[in-house]
């Protein structure tokens, strides 16, 4: 993520509740992404360091576990960068310039200066973010789906130019007689069936059986991966996107929860402030008396109602606005309840890192040691594949 400061419930039901159920049974990178936020917002970089901080902590505060999951600084590993311009080396100019964002967020974003590199170039940094730890899922929503496909492509064309080691299929043959037993043979008779039959199935068990056989070194199974499937040493992973589910949460108006509209609920609302802000949101604008009946399909409250309410509170809501039995601050308790509780374990966890700013600290430093050695295992095979290992 982009540091923005303190997040609202759109980015917690969005993005983090996710984040939190993938790292129960994955290995999970997740950073900031300070060096993205200056393609847009160079000319005002006076906010970014507060906000690094006050996001991270929203990122605890809503369950990430710096025991499960890796958190870091972008910035902190000058592999990111790195593995940036080795890429931009080989990334054709027009790829960048038909990435759907790319004039999505020029004539959004009309009144800033973007046109520069970096603006142009940021995809092409994701794709290294995201390549520098050979994942093979990215969650998104499906309006990031097109980078994931530009790094994909990145990959391959990476894969095809610098995979070539000399006497590649020599070593490959050695290394599935590693994979032992009958299972050289399985290995073979699966490459002829994709290769020559166009078998997906067969390529799928083969990479599997190659990924499962604890014999290989990582330089033979990679020589195996990409062997099988007709390219050469597979050095950068493509990734496949892991869509995510698009936040239900609207702002207090109704419309897109947003900062710059003034209408979000903070991940951690003071309660009063919280109370407050959904006390006076407004309700149905045809419903001027309380006597008068309502429709909860045209009331911004109902769409909480609808993240927040079991469905007996929704029934109730349905029922009551439209008989005029409840008025609208009767409506709004339920959501106020319910929205005191989910908030309540987050001030808890937030709070020993707000009274020591240290210890937030010390988790992002501990996260950036863990990427870093990760980064510089990736970095070590891209500087030789590309001849910059020379002593």
């Amino acid at each position: 993520m982009r540091p923005t400061g303190r997040l609202h419930i759109g980015h917690y039901h969005g993005a983090l509740t996710n984040w939190v159920r993938l790292q129960q049974d994955k290995e999970c990178f997740f950073f900031v992404a300070d060096w993205h936020a200056l393609t847009t917002a160079y000319d005002d970089v006076s906010v970014i360091g507060s906000s690094v901080w006050d996001m991270v902590i929203d990122w605890l505060a809503a369950g990430v576990d710096p025991e499960k999951s890796t958190i870091f600084l972008q910035s902190r590993l000058p592999q990111h960068a790195e593995l940036h311009v080795l890429l931009s080396m080989i990334t054709p100019l027009g790829w960048l310039e038909r990435v759907p964002t790319y004039k999505d967020q020029q004539e959004k974003l009309s009144g800033k200066d973007l046109a520069t590199y970096g603006f142009l170039g940021y995809p092409l940094l994701q794709s290294a973010d995201i390549l520098l730890y050979q994942a093979n899922h990215v969650p998104v929503g499906e309006d990031q789906v097109p980078h994931i496909e530009l790094t994909r492509e990145v990959a391959r064309r990476f894969n095809h130019i610098f995979g070539r080691e000399p006497d590649f299929e020599e070593k490959a043959r050695a290394a599935a007689k590693k994979l032992g037993g009958k299972r050289d043979k399985q290995f073979f008779d699966l490459r002829t069936r994709y290769q020559q039959d166009g078998d997906k199935a067969a390529l799928e068990q083969g990479r599997a059986l190659v990924s499962d056989s604890a014999s290989l070194s990582n330089a033979d199974r990679e020589r195996l991966l990409g062997y099988i499937d007709g390219s050469s040493k597979r050095i950068l992973t493509e990734p496949g996107a892991l869509l995510t589910e698009a936040s239900r949460v609207v702002g207090l108006d109704g419309q897109k929860m947003s900062k710059s509209y003034g209408n979000t609920i903070m991940m951690r609302e003071e309660p009063e402030a919280l109370t407050r802000k959904i006390k006076t949101m407004p309700t149905d604008t045809q419903r001027v008396r309380r006597t008068d009946p309502g429709e909860p399909e045209r009331c911004p409250v109902w769409q909480f109602h609808q993240v927040y309410s079991t469905p007996e509170t929704r029934e109730w809501v349905q029922a009551g606005c439209r008989s005029a039995g409840i008025g609208c601050l009767e409506c709004k308790q339920p959501v106020i309840d319910a929205m005191l509780a989910e908030q309540a374990p987050m001030h808890e966890r937030a709070l020993q890192y707000v009274a020591n700013p240290k210890r937030v600290r010390e988790v992002v430093e501990h996260g950036n040691e863990r990427a870093r050695v990760v980064a510089e295992q990736t970095m070590q095979d891209v500087r030789a594949a590309m001849g910059l290992a020379y002593s």
